[in-house]
């Protein structure tokens, strides 16, 4: 008579979560990124310069 294989464990499923996704905040959701320049050390000349190196071409 033979034996049934022992049956292999299984990973556990993932548990359900019922939070309100809306609560977190995501990586996209922060304004990093966004034109921030983190060496600005509120020189007007600095300013302009990001002001004219980002303006639309069709602002000439």
């Amino acid at each position: 008579m033979s034996s049934a294989p022992a049956p292999e464990p299984r990973d556990p499923k993932p548990a359900l979560v019922f939070d309100d996704p809306l609560d977190q905040q995501s990586s996209d959701d922060t304004d990093r990124g966004w034109g921030e320049r983190s060496d600005s050390t509120g020189d007007s000349a600095a300013d302009l310069k990001r002001f004219l190196d980002e303006k639309p071409p069709h602002h000439l």
